[in-house]
């Protein structure tokens, strides 16, 4: 009965949850599309504003952190040791009662409110609040005061990247497609995986409420034919009915032969599309007279340049990440197995293959993403672009680490500003916080709950357009590493990179005053 119970009160919870999700979902997708406007704008107000943007970000990050860092120190400040709320008396008596009340008693919707509602209410929750947000704080002031120099060189870098996406604005959009094939990948996996699942013959067997023998050299539990079972068993009280559906010993090797092509299949894709935005930065870099831009098809040029010749170095790239990523995946099934074993010899042994297959991952995914650049425009195969790209980042290993790290730090925060903007609007919309949209936004079970789903959605698609900013700076990077060891700044090899980074750099061209 208390399982019973627990089950009603779940479906409960699950059937307010949709009811809340169906009455707000308007307000969500406006407020995706709130989000995206905002991304697209960030992204294309950076083409004149970079540098200011970027602190603008960083003020804005700081600013935040600093009023998270009030907000929890008033709270815990105005909340006594001793102070206890209606929500956490409610709670104290649930946990006071017998051991004999059972779960038909509570009603797990009203559990669910009051552990909530409890844990903001407790001094110790915003006192690790405070110190989380504290703790970042710190870490981003002090990133900023011994960077300083080299967010300079990052702000340039990410100014060029701006001017390279705002020459081709249609590469802004370009991610949403291999991401619907990526979709598609997977569904077609799934699906494969599950016909596989369900894939076999059906299994009959003998079924007698009185356990008692059939008649016909069968007894209960004894595999039966139907049609068969029909006409040589004469029992009444005997039956030969379904039990379950027998699976061939071939079909878990072929389900992981399906991940595997799965995985393949979908790094692939991801390869792809980071090789023709590779191409269409590579060229507009290398293009002398970056004033006219490049033609309106140049991600549709890039993609047929990527699909002619670089089949084979994408193929290969993503089987080496298919490889690694599918060798993850079977030491985390075999860590699953035996984690109810207590050898810990085993399990330190296993926790060292899982960490050093994970770095390894990392490593080669860094490594493909500057090869597929170096291929993109060199038209080199990948063993060759991974070595020069590797040999270029490792000559100038001071510069990847700093400027390249300090790059995707300002761009995240960028990310966390948009995501943090938009989760704060929501609290105030669907919190009730301010009376002005009484009367606009329904009564919700969970309010929460769409503030959760706009803050991922907002965090999905800032992720997807800053990608393309982090795939331009990525290529922009390498190909300014090249430009700075192939040239000189003379007549016969001048350099391919704006004025101002040459002026931060100390550089100049000949040809240009």
């Amino acid at each position: 009965m208390q399982i019973v119970a627990a089950l009603s009160s779940a479906q409960e919870v699950g059937e307010m949850i949709l009811q809340d999700l169906f009455r707000v979902w308007p307000y969500i997708l406006f407020g995706l599309f709130i989000s995206m406007v905002v991304c697209l704008f960030f992204i294309l107000i950076m083409r004149f504003l970079a540098g200011l943007m970027v602190w603008l970000s960083i003020t804005g990050v700081i600013a935040l952190l600093s009023f998270g860092v009030y907000l929890c120190y008033s709270r815990y400040a105005s909340l006594s040791p001793t102070a206890t709320s209606p929500t956490q008396s409610t709670e104290d008596f649930y946990l006071a009662q017998p051991r004999s009340i059972g779960l038909s008693q509570i009603d797990l919707t009203d559990i669910f409110r009051v552990n909530f509602k409890s844990y903001f209410a407790k001094r110790d929750t915003w006192l690790v609040l405070l110190i989380i947000t504290a703790s970042l704080l710190a870490i981003i002031l002090l990133i900023l005061i011994f960077l300083r120099k080299r967010i300079r060189i990052a702000i340039e870098l990410i100014r060029e990247a701006s001017r390279a996406v705002g020459s081709v604005t249609s590469s802004l959009l370009f991610p949403v497609f291999p991401w619907i094939v990526q979709l598609m990948a997977l569904a077609w996996g799934l699906s494969v995986a599950l016909y596989l699942a369900s894939s076999g013959k059906a299994e009959y067997r003998v079924t007698n409420p009185t356990n008692d023998a059939c008649g016909c050299n069968l007894k209960p539990g004894d595999v039966c034919i139907p049609s068969d079972f029909e006409v040589d068993c004469y029992s009444s009280s005997c039956s030969c009915q379904f039990f379950a559906v027998g699976t061939d010993k071939y079909v878990p090797w072929l389900q992981a032969f399906n991940l595997f092509g799965t995985l393949w299949l979908l790094f692939f894709i991801s390869a792809a599309g980071e090789m023709v935005l590779a191409g269409v930065f590579g060229t507009w870099y290398w293009t002398w007279n970056k004033a006219v831009g490049l033609p309106f098809f140049a991600v549709t040029g890039s993609i047929w340049r990527t699909l002619r010749y670089h089949i084979g170095t994408l193929a290969f790239g993503s089987l080496l990440i298919a490889i690694c990523r599918f060798i993850r995946i079977m030491l985390e099934y075999i860590h699953h197995k035996l984690k109810k074993r207590d050898n810990k010899v085993v399990q330190c042994l296993l926790c060292c293959l899982r960490c050093c297959f994970w770095c390894l991952e990392k490593f080669l995914r860094f490594l493909n993403r500057n090869a597929y650049v170096m291929c993109a425009i060199h038209g080199t195969n990948f063993c060759k672009s991974a070595k020069d790209a590797f040999n270029l980042l490792l000559r100038n290993v001071i510069r990847v680490i700093v400027l390249d790290k300090v790059t995707d730090f300002l761009l995240f925060l960028g990310k966390i500003l948009i995501v943090t903007g938009m989760t704060v609007s929501a609290y105030y919309v669907f919190g009730n916080e301010t009376t002005f949209f009484e009367g606009w936004v329904p009564q919700l079970n969970y309010y929460f709950l769409p503030i959760i789903v706009i803050a991922i959605g907002t965090y999905f698609i800032a992720t997807v357009f800053f990608g393309v900013y982090a795939m331009a700076i990525d290529t922009l990077f390498l190909c300014f590493l090249e430009d700075s060891e192939r040239n000189d700044g003379s007549a016969e090899k001048p350099y391919f990179m704006s004025k101002n980074l040459m002026k931060i750099l100390g550089k100049k061209n000949l040809l240009r005053k």
